[in-house]
């Protein structure tokens, strides 16, 4: 791929190794910003837009589960400039150069400006007090390293407010991804077919696994450019539903979602069931189980189901993965001249 980026395969080539060693390199960033005082007080907040965005969800459910108010918002969304408030801002970007998210950070005072970025240096870092550097990891132009990595980054950080540590089960996370990915490979593949004349395909995630609704349609806009939203399982009963047909549905979950899936198949609509649960395969629902695991590290499971599944829709429908429609002018700065 040109502009720096790696092709699609080539990213997702060795990703349960590359995500074990940026986690091996967060470990002590994080230890190190706790050290500092900066991952206490107020609870953060994410900003970020895309893939970003979807990836603060699962940390930020995990931070409310601990009783720490926390929130993620859509950097092209909020007026400018940012309200004043104690709660300290984290510029989530990938790339570094998101122009939205770079408006909004520096519009915050310098002492609440954080980043969590793939790229350093990077004019969301240079603006930041505080980054969290995952490691410059090369990525392909539709997100897999970057974004998998960038979820473990969150997540650990998540973990490591006021005063707690990240969960021991991220050590583990990279050996565990690859061997979920070698079990589930050609399983995920043989879903590929149920896309192929599909006209739409709704993702519908519970709480922590919004973001992989999210970040899974955003994919699949991407790379086969199939018109694809994702949204909340409560979002979804309450209206959205009523649309179904024509299309496939993706569904992450392991309560209301069996019902929500039972009843779309049982209406002759194919989906796909993305649990930790053990559930039987019948007429038009096909399950897909994942480790059950702390609401981040599943979070990189399940756009794990994801990047496979895509790739080999796009072998389907005969679409090149790198050749990208549009391409807008006005959504990364440069990083020539001051960051401030």
């Amino acid at each position: 791929m040109s502009d720096g980026y790696l092709a699609y395969r080539t990213a997702r080539q060795n990703q349960g190794q590359q995500l074990e060693a940026a986690i091996a390199r967060l470990t002590p960033s994080v230890a190190s910003l706790g050290a500092a005082g900066l991952l206490t007080g107020p609870g953060p907040v994410f900003v970020g837009i895309g893939a970003s965005l979807a990836a603060a969800c699962a940390p930020v459910w995990s931070l409310r589960s601990r009783g720490v108010h926390s929130w993620r918002l859509g950097a092209g969304d909020h007026p400018l400039p940012y309200p004043a408030s104690e709660h300290p801002v984290f510029a989530v970007s990938q790339s570094g150069r998101s122009s939205e998210t770079l408006a909004v950070l520096r519009s915050v005072d310098p002492r609440l400006r954080h980043a969590v970025v793939n790229m350093t240096p990077s004019p969301i870092a240079d603006v930041a007090t505080g980054v969290l550097d995952i490691g410059s990891i090369p990525d392909s132009y539709a997100s897999t390293i970057g974004y998998t990595a960038t979820v473990a980054a969150l997540g650990m950080l998540a973990d490591a407010w006021d005063g707690g540590t990240p969960d021991e089960g991220w050590a583990g996370l990279g050996a565990l991804f690859a061997a979920t990915e070698k079990e589930l490979h050609e399983q995920v593949r043989a879903l590929a077919p149920l896309f192929a004349t599909a006209t739409s395909a709704d993702f519908v995630g519970a709480g922590p696994a919004v973001g992989s609704a999210e970040a899974s349609a955003l994919l699949f806009r991407e790379v086969v450019r199939i018109p694809s939203t994702g949204m909340s399982t409560r979002q979804y009963l309450h209206g959205a539903m009523e649309s179904a047909g024509g299309g496939v549905h993706v569904v992450f979950g392991d309560e209301r979602e069996h019902t929500v899936a039972d009843t779309l198949a049982a209406a002759g609509h194919p989906v796909v069931l993305i649990t930790a649960e053990p559930v039987e395969k019948r007429p038009r629902l096909h399950p897909v189980r994942v480790p059950r695991l702390p609401a981040a590290q599943r979070a990189v499971m399940e756009i794990l189901v994801a990047q496979i599944l895509v790739e080999a829709v796009a072998e389907v429908r005969e679409v090149e993965i790198e050749e990208f429609v549009f391409h807008n002018s006005d959504i990364k700065v440069t990083t020539e001249g001051p960051a401030v």
